[in-house]
């Protein structure tokens, strides 16, 4: 079998925005009504065990660690007020949705992604995100990255390919360049390149030498790197713990995240969006099968 796992907050806005450029001035659900849709036909392509993870809360444990970690501030309120609505909707349809507040939905997504990738029956696991964070979660080519919006697969060599380390090494390089979309800056010069070369040679922070003179690779201005990171190790373990994904979040068992179709609550919930055909569709689905 193959488990498919959804980054519901990134689905929603890429349903959002994809609607705008639709509709001068898009319907009041119609972020909600895309996600229902995509997954629907998630599902008609073939998915029989999906899980959506979703922020529930933008904030999460990470802003205690960081103050200038990334919050709710400035994010569009139709965007945030549909939120609790496509947790409340999926599930109607009969899909596990894991809402976070403490943790973050990458979490959820990475944690239903090593417990199917321990589970000897799934031959794939599918996150449906190009979050370069849940690159850390890849593995070979059996828990990989699906973009749906470019209809590309990140796989172990794409995320080499992309950012010059392997999966291992993403939290380690995020900590030293930086994530502006989560909102904190790394180190000061360093770059996707120094990074990249440096990490390709040590993997982890870590085991960087204090000493650039005893690194072993050769990188342009590496006394001034050298003297950042050596003034700057708790810093750079700070944002590595804020950059990696927590794989241990509950999330239950590959068996749970089966399909058997929509609750009976399903089709009022799509009366009230204003779209029943969504319910038709569904169980039709749900009688194919």
């Amino acid at each position: 079998m193959k488990v498919h796992l959804v980054d519901g907050t990134y689905e929603l806005y890429r349903q959002h925005y994809g609607q705008a450029t639709k509709h001068t001035t898009p319907p009041p659900f119609a972020a909600t009504i895309g996600v229902l849709s995509s997954t629907l036909q998630l599902i008609a392509d073939g998915a029989t065990h999906v899980g959506v993870a979703s922020d529930h809360i933008i904030e999460s444990f990470r802003n205690d660690l960081y103050d200038g970690y990334k919050t709710s501030e400035g994010m569009e309120p139709v965007i945030l007020h549909q939120i609790p609505l496509v947790e409340d909707a999926l599930r109607a349809m009969g899909v596990v949705v894991w809402a976070m507040e403490e943790f973050e939905a990458d979490d959820a997504l990475g944690s239903a992604a090593r417990v199917a990738a321990h589970d000897k029956r799934v031959q794939q696991v599918i996150m449906l995100t190009p979050d370069k964070d849940l690159g850390q979660c890849v593995e070979g080519k059996r828990v990989v990255q699906f973009d749906r919006r470019n209809n590309i697969v990140i796989d172990d060599a794409a995320v080499r390919e992309k950012f010059g380390v392997g999966p291992a090494s993403i939290a380690d390089y995020l900590a030293l360049v930086g994530d502006t979309s989560d909102g904190f800056p790394g180190l000061a010069g360093w770059g996707a390149k120094s990074a990249a070369t440096v990490l390709a040679k040590y993997e982890h922070i870590e085991a960087i030498p204090d000493d650039e003179m005893a690194w072993d690779v050769t990188v342009r201005g590496a006394a001034k790197l050298g003297l950042t990171l050596r003034e700057n190790r708790e810093l750079a373990a700070l944002f590595k713990k804020i950059a990696t994904v927590v794989t241990t979040v509950n999330v239950g068992a590959v068996d749970d995240w089966q399909w058997h179709g929509p609750t009976a609550e399903f089709s009022a919930l799509c009366d009230d969006l204003g779209s029943p055909q969504l319910a038709k569709r569904a169980t039709t689905l749900a009688q194919s099968r």
